[in-house]
């Protein structure tokens, strides 16, 4: 239910789709972006979910490639959805760059930068049975969706 201590290579993984893709951000912010005004609730539970997801990821084998069996799907998803995460910032790294672009639905998923990994991350909780992984994700969700959603609405209010 905790799960297995040891190495994730998978959650290695996870983490690297995850990072690349935002380092390469921090080197050009849509000049518009601030994270001035955030909502310290939210951010209390985007931190400690960042934390927590992180920990997890690595920490716990039961993340690792096992027999294959109906419970893979469960990590087929998550792969699916990272695999989409990236796409949403192919194209966001193809478009001019706005604030509003940063803030966009993609596939129908509302705010797809901060609901794909939320989602991936609790998806693979669920592929490795792991109770902890689950609970950082919600945790993440919390504190990311809210705080892209809080974010999209202000800029929607600009324009």
């Amino acid at each position: 239910m905790f799960g297995n201590l040891g190495f994730s290579y998978i959650g290695f993984l996870f983490l690297l789709m995850l990072f690349v893709p935002n380092i390469i951000w921090l080197k050009g912010k849509p000049q518009e972006y601030t994270s001035e005004k955030e909502n310290k609730i939210l951010q209390f539970f985007e931190r400690s979910g960042e934390a927590l997801t992180c920990c997890c990821s690595l920490i716990f084998s039961d993340f690792n490639i096992h027999k294959a069996n109906l419970w893979s799907l469960w990590l087929i998803a998550a792969f699916i959805l990272m695999m989409m995460y990236e796409a949403w910032w192919i194209r966001y790294f193809r478009s001019e760059r706005r604030v509003t672009d940063f803030y966009s639905d993609f596939l129908g998923i509302p705010v797809a930068g901060a609901t794909l990994p939320v989602l991936a991350f609790f998806m693979l909780g669920m592929y490795g049975k792991v109770l902890c992984m689950l609970i950082a994700a919600i945790i993440l969700g919390i504190g990311h969706i809210g705080i892209h959603i809080q974010h999209r609405l202000c800029v929607e209010k600009q324009d």
